[in-house]
């Protein structure tokens, strides 16, 4: 799954993907279109496109402005490109927007929480990624408290795919995510990333998104931009805890560790 972030702000790639003046921000369709062909070429099954940050600290976005930033992008890609479609949103207004634009899959951090998103999600034919984040972006790094982060963070994956497939979403369309970075702690993180095959009785496909997470920098003493060869040993791990889907800016590097790990379990 190759990112796509048409914010300003995202942790990673800010503004990369268009131009920030004042209080607004513009996305730049023709890098978007170069930057998804790069991806796609190097091997990229998804492309999951976000207007808005959730990088810890972001600051909340209206509905309207996300809408003006991912809708344009889904249509050009939707009109270039034949591949699958991920929307990275938790606003039900998006969500119906940009099934109409051409995405198959929702993949939401706040795990259909927010009001009408399960009912919206049930009424359509999409997948949906549930993932777990305790807090919000703005301050889900300045306190987070578990009894069992791996224990804790399954038991709500679990709730969250019975509230789902209760309201009519079939298994068969859900995936879930743990949520690296989202309100965990270092130690949190790599406590996850050991025990993934924890997951696996839920029975449902597993998203794992580790590229250039602090979690890397805490242990490299890397920058953002000079990660690559951690996020690409983090993801092989996840690989083999049995993660399905590898979400990641670096998909060429990515994709080659992905090959590397089928061969080597196929051998």
């Amino acid at each position: 799954m190759g990112i796509l972030n048409i914010t300003p702000d995202s942790f990673s790639d800010g503004c990369e993907l268009g131009e920030a003046g004042g209080n607004s921000f513009q996305v730049n369709l023709d890098k978007v279109l170069a930057r998804a062909e790069s991806m796609i070429q190097a091997g990229a099954a998804i492309l999951d496109v976000g207007g808005e940050s959730t990088r810890p600290g972001a600051e909340d976005i209206s509905s309207d402005q996300e809408l003006e930033r991912v809708i344009p992008v889904l249509d050009s890609l939707r009109k270039h490109f034949d591949i699958c479609l991920s929307v990275d949103t938790s606003s039900p207004e998006v969500m119906n927007e940009a099934i109409a634009a051409g995405a198959n899959l929702v993949n939401d951090v706040r795990a259909l929480a927010r009001d009408n998103a399960v009912e919206l999600m049930a009424a359509s034919k999409v997948a949906v990624c549930l993932m777990h984040m305790q807090g919000q972006p703005r301050t889900m790094q300045k306190e987070y408290h578990y009894k069992n982060v791996v224990s804790d963070v399954c038991q709500f994956l679990a709730a969250r795919l019975e509230v789902c497939e209760k309201a009519g979403i079939t298994r068969e369309r859900l995936l879930v995510d743990p949520g690296f970075g989202f309100g965990k702690s270092v130690a949190h993180n790599f406590e996850l990333l050991k025990n993934l095959e924890a997951f696996e009785p839920l029975g449902v496909p597993l998203l794992v998104g580790l590229s250039r997470k602090s979690m890397l920098g805490a242990v490299t003493d890397k920058a953002v931009d000079q990660r690559l060869a951690a996020s690409v040993a983090a993801a092989t791990l996840a690989l083999q805890g049995g993660a399905r889907i590898i979400r990641s800016h670096d998909v060429a590097a990515t994709v080659d560790a992905i090959r590397v790990h089928c061969a080597y379990t196929q051998a």
